[in-house]
């Protein structure tokens, strides 16, 4: 059986990410703690073999893919279609104002209407379209390899639904954490998932934070 090992990252931490604020298609850098991430997990998978990196062309998932890939001797691309899902009139809101401006609109965001769509935005039956979508064109390209694919939350969550079989419309019960490395294989005729949210490489970081 022919089959691609995937590596999925999510980006460094954000200042928007910990103001929660949306953060969608607006091209927010890392921020100190994010650029520190991004250097551990690259620490973490330097030895991994690895044939390619793949990551959004937003700021903060690019940045954490260009400390990838240098820490794994190759190139780091860019694919438009790795973005966060589009969330239109709410990028740049926190919870709490789309709570405020939005009611009925935040409503069914937070019960995972799939066909939902924000003002302006994708719904999630198209977002996962589009991440079933950019997965199979890349990983299908290193058939008996491995690649890294670096993105958003919003990615990490519909990869995590794709390879399990769960609904969109079912409470998320994993974590989603920055630079968690997460590893899925996949087929033509699925994806598997494989390892999920180790943070182990954070774990001096977080020493530090907490002794500071």
């Amino acid at each position: 059986m022919q089959a691609t090992r995937i590596i999925a990252v999510r980006h460094g931490e954000t200042a928007w990410n910990v103001d929660t604020r949306i953060q969608g298609h607006l091209d927010i850098p890392l921020n100190t703690t994010g650029v520190l991430q991004a250097g551990l997990v690259a620490q973490a998978l330097a030895d991994e073999p690895v044939d390619a990196v793949y990551a959004s062309d937003l700021l903060r998932a690019w940045q954490t893919a260009c400390a990838i890939a240098h820490a794994c001797c190759c190139a780091a691309t860019p694919e438009r279609q790795l973005r966060e899902r589009a969330f239109g009139s709410f990028e740049g809101k926190t919870f709490a104002e789309l709570e405020q401006t939005w009611p009925e609109d935040s409503l069914r965001w937070r019960k995972r209407d799939p066909d939902w769509e924000p003002p302006g935005g994708e719904s999630l039956i198209s977002l996962r379209q589009r991440i079933g979508a950019v997965v199979t064109q890349l990983a299908s390209r290193h058939l008996g390899g491995q690649i890294v694919l670096v993105a958003h939350g919003g990615v990490m969550d519909v990869l995590y639904r794709l390879a399990t079989g769960q609904p969109l419309q079912a409470p998320r019960t994993w974590l989603l954490g920055n630079t968690a490395i997460n590893r899925l294989l996949w087929t033509p005729e699925r994806l598997t998932l494989v390892g999920w949210g180790d943070t182990r490489h954070l774990d001096d970081l977080a020493r530090d934070e907490t002794s500071a």
